[in-house]
């Protein structure tokens, strides 16, 4: 406790382990005034004042707003318990919203990590027994520093299994008319082939915007990379090679050299 001469804001700053700014903002808006002054015109709290400040401290640690503490401690009819339990409830909400968040950033860090939220089972449930689970660790390898990468993962984060088999139900689709095409003998820069390759390009959308430089990329990937070679060939004989060829032929009526392509 302050002797008779009162303790400087200094002092009080230490002992109450606010700081001096906010001493003196308290006493600016009329919260906590000093009741004495030195010469100088400097502030000095006296044991009252101390105590005052020490149940603002209290008040203000447990979330209760300036305006209410002044309330509080200004009308002594105030339902102190009553105003204790609801700001009580409102510290429950917000420790259950960042809970949530806290659950919600670690799903965003998995699927950065990860890059599918699912269980290698789930994959293969959903996305068939020709997945491989190895797939999403590759691509991070490659890709893992790119926006495109990051896209895909804010997605993945947001995604649930319902939702990831609605997205290979889509891809299911196209990989079948793509065979149909191919079957069909749709040459590479026809319109039907074009519209084939837009439409690859929408079915991507569901990972991340795919520019058709990067479709050439890929288109190029699908056809050395064994995995995904074995994949579209095991869809039709020759699609790994023939999806390639028709993601060149539109990329050059878009001015594209597939050749001198690269990830932009």
């Amino acid at each position: 406790m302050p002797d008779a001469a009162g303790l400087t804001v200094g002092e009080v700053s230490t002992r109450l382990g606010v700081t001096v700014r906010a001493l003196h903002h308290w006493d600016d808006i009329g919260l906590a005034r000093p009741s004495l002054r030195t010469a100088a015109g400097y502030r000095l709290y006296t044991a009252g004042d101390v105590e005052r400040l020490h149940r603002i401290v209290v008040y203000r640690e447990i979330g209760v707003g300036l305006d209410r503490i002044r309330e509080i401690l200004a009308d002594s009819t105030v339902d102190v318990p009553g105003a204790l339990r609801a700001q009580r409830a409102q510290v429950a909400e917000r420790i259950d919203r960042l809970q949530q968040l806290s659950a919600g950033l670690d799903r965003m860090v998995d699927a950065h990590e990860r890059g599918l939220l699912l269980t290698a089972e789930q994959q293969v449930t959903i996305l068939g027994p020709q997945w491989n689970p190895q797939w999403p660790v590759e691509a991070r390898r490659r890709y893992g520093d790119t926006a495109q990468w990051q896209r895909y993962a804010e997605q993945s984060a947001s995604r649930s299994p319902e939702e990831w088999q609605a997205v290979a139900d889509t891809v299911a689709d196209f990989e079948r008319a793509l065979g149909e095409a191919m079957d069909a003998g749709v040459t590479p820069g026809s319109p039907e082939a074009n519209q084939l390759v837009d439409r690859h390009r929408d079915v991507f959308a569901s990972y991340f915007p795919l520019t058709r430089q990067m479709q050439v990329c890929l288109g190029r990937m699908f056809e050395a990379d064994p995995g995904f070679a074995a994949h579209y060939d095991g869809i039709r004989p020759g699609l790994a090679a023939w999806l390639r060829r028709i993601v060149d032929a539109a990329a050059r009526v878009h001015g594209i050299d597939p050749d001198t392509a690269t990830w932009q």
